[in-house]
């Protein structure tokens, strides 16, 4: 088997990194791609706390994130073998984790916010993609998914975003922008322009890497 063909999928927090994901892989059947979630990978912490230890924890920053696991499940896949990784829940305790199985395909998507700042993960990537919106789209992304999704309240919401997803945005990926081989601009609300870009680039890689 040939190496697979590894993108680097980054973007902060509400620049819709999710939806981008969800079109691109629906170019690809199962055994063409496979994808592995940087959110996977938080240590589990979260379910021991209070509301307020959860609301003053930051979970913005590389030391949260289990790297040496993370890294070697990717190296795992670049020699063909499968493994087992329990989802991550975003510490609600009213989901039951299901257990993923990552089988090794020809394109392996890894996504994160910190893909590119852990050094043995960008050093793999064959293609990085950087997607990103203005900050005030991607601040009212992310106070609807945390007040629909998550359960924060608005107060707790905007005191992680401004203390914590600002100041990581700009240490940690910003200045990996200008190297990322392609910038996606996600401030539309319409699909459909979302769905063209990966159209182009699933198109791309069929011919690169499946033809």
């Amino acid at each position: 088997m040939n190496k697979p063909y590894v993108i680097g999928v980054a973007g902060g927090s509400g620049s819709g990194k999710t939806f981008f994901l969800k079109s691109f892989l629906e170019h690809f059947s199962d055994n063409e791609v496979c994808l592995v979630s940087q959110d996977d990978y938080y240590f589990p912490v979260g379910h021991t706390m209070t509301k307020e230890e959860n609301k003053l924890y930051n979970f913005d920053l590389p030391s949260t994130i289990d790297h040496e696991h993370f890294e070697n499940d990717i190296f795992r896949l670049l020699n063909n073998e499968s493994f087992m990784k329990q989802e991550y829940t975003f510490n609600n305790q009213n989901a039951v984790p299901k257990m993923l199985e990552i089988k090794p395909a020809p394109i392996i998507i890894v996504e994160g916010l910190f893909i590119m700042h852990f050094g043995k993960i960008k050093d793999v990537l064959d293609m990085t993609i950087f997607i990103e919106a203005d900050e005030h789209v991607a601040l009212h992304r992310r106070l609807k998914r945390d007040l629909e999704e998550r359960g924060y309240s608005n107060e707790d919401a905007y005191y992680k975003w401004v203390n914590h997803v600002v100041p990581a945005y700009k240490e940690y990926l910003l200045p990996y922008r200008e190297v990322a081989d392609r910038i996606v601009i996600n401030n539309t609300q319409e699909a459909a322009d979302i769905i063209k870009i990966t159209d182009e680039i699933s198109k791309e890689l069929r011919e690169k890497v499946l033809s």
